[in-house]
């Protein structure tokens, strides 16, 4: 098999419902890391501090055949379509391990898509 990464980096308040989204695709789990980015357009300030909206990377290991499928979830799940709700890309995987678990259903989700 061969895995891809889905990096999305979201709101804080959109975090769950891209997963959810993802796992509904066929995702089966994902990893959270809380993080802080700088976009476009400036953050506000208050009085000399910078007002920031915390930000998270859900982290997808995926088989590849499911990537389009999961990422169109996340897309539409976290309405990227409007400015500053959040980016999502691919990265390729060249080796994974600890993923033995988890084989049997992306089988099974690969195998429903195709067949």
């Amino acid at each position: 098999m061969r895995f891809k990464l889905i990096l999305s980096l979201v709101k804080e308040d959109i975090t769950d419902r891209i997963v959810d989204a993802a796992k509904k695709a066929g995702a089966t789990g994902a990893t959270i890391i809380p993080a802080r980015g700088t976009g476009i357009h400036e953050a506000k300030t208050f009085f000399g501090l910078t007002l920031e909206a915390r930000t998270d990377i859900a982290m997808l290991l995926i088989e590849e055949h499911l990537v389009s499928k999961i990422l169109d979830a996340i897309k539409k799940a976290g309405q990227f379509h409007k400015p500053g709700t959040g980016i999502a890309f691919v990265i390729p995987v060249e080796q994974v391990a600890g993923l033995e678990s988890q084989i049997e259903s992306f089988k099974e989700e690969v195998k429903k898509s195709y067949f």
